[in-house]
């Protein structure tokens, strides 16, 4: 049988990790402090945990003091919550957050873990990609080496989904978004039975263009097709894409940015595309939709742009662990 994860030498082999851990945290909130950025906290239970199709949300009750029961989730993000905080003014703000995601484990996935997101009103999505290059070079080395892949952090690549997919893929994927056939054709690749565009969209990119990326330096993956704006807003220039970019570093995805979507209406319509796949996908039991989030921004989301970063893969980075639990003081078997 396993040792316990506070067993004296299970803890003793992690605690120089944990250790850099703490050091990062501490650098991470002295980055944001001197940006003048304000660090908020928000429920963790809460009436709807996020509408992202492909995550599973763990689900809990409140019991009030009269006995009244009401079905809460864990939320997946803080992002909804720091976004009704933006509306209502609160500037720039960022959260060291817990964040549950069901179903997930590996090396770099953990059900419980912690997120790092901000969001700056009036940024563009080349002023976040500073800040965020900003950041890395402040709490990191020059040169880090995390799951044997070094990255340069003196440097970066910005690279667009189409420029990514044309390089790697050899496809067109703007030209053939929606036609899954065609899409396979230009990439040389069988079509799955059963398999959508979006399936073999999400297969290309994890077989074939992830494993270039953010490897000798960090790259920033831009522009991705409409269909996969969530809730970033489409670029005024190119309707066929959204302004949201992923960060690799060491070849890990790190975190996911969007310049953020401002209007209520087409945010509905998203949610409401987005409730009707994932009940074709999982038939997975429906929260209410988060009518408070959506009211926020009806009343005014200013411009801005936003960020999610695993924190916890930043830690491991920072400490050359090579798996997520090294770097986590305990975790719930």
């Amino acid at each position: 049988m396993p040792q316990p994860a506070w067993h004296p030498e299970r803890l003793a082999a992690r605690l120089p990790f944990l250790r850099r851990r703490a050091r990062l945290t501490a650098a991470v909130r002295a980055f944001f402090a001197a940006r003048g950025y304000t660090e908020v906290e928000t429920p963790y239970a809460v009436t709807a945990p996020g509408e992202e199709v492909h995550l599973s949300a763990f689900a809990t009750e409140r019991v009030s003091p009269i006995g009244e029961r009401r079905k809460l989730w864990l939320h997946t993000s803080p992002e909804f919550a720091m976004k009704k905080l933006l509306a209502g003014g609160a500037g720039p703000i960022f959260q060291l957050a817990r964040v549950w995601r069901n179903g997930e484990g590996s090396d770099l996935h953990a059900p419980e873990f912690t997120m790092l997101e901000w969001y700056c009103p009036g940024a563009g999505m080349s002023d976040l990609i500073a800040e965020t290059l900003a950041l890395l070079r402040a709490v990191l080395p020059p040169v880090v080496t995390c799951r044997g892949v070094t990255t340069d952090l003196a440097g970066a690549e910005t690279l667009t989904v189409a420029e990514a997919f044309a390089r790697y893929a050899g496809a067109d994927v703007l030209a053939t978004a929606g036609d899954a056939a065609a899409l396979a054709a230009q990439a040389g690749a069988r079509l799955r039975a059963g398999e959508e565009w979006e399936d073999l969209f999400f297969r290309l990119l994890l077989e074939r263009i992830e494993p270039h990326l953010g490897r000798a330096r960090p790259t920033f993956l831009t522009h991705w097709p409409a269909a996969q704006a969530a809730l970033a807003r489409r670029d005024p220039g190119d309707p066929r894409v959204a302004e949201r970019f992923e960060l690799f570093v060491c070849g890990i995805e790190l975190a996911n940015a969007f310049v953020e979507l401002t209007d209520a209406a087409e945010q509905r319509a998203r949610f409401t595309a987005d409730r009707a796949r994932r009940h074709a996908l999982t038939g997975t039991p429906d929260w209410p939709l988060d009518e408070d989030f959506l009211a926020a921004l009806d009343h005014g989301l200013p411009p801005c742009a936003g960020i999610a970063l695993g924190f916890d893969r930043l830690a491991m980075i920072a400490a050359g662990a090579d798996r997520i639990e090294q770097v986590m003081w305990l975790a719930e078997g």
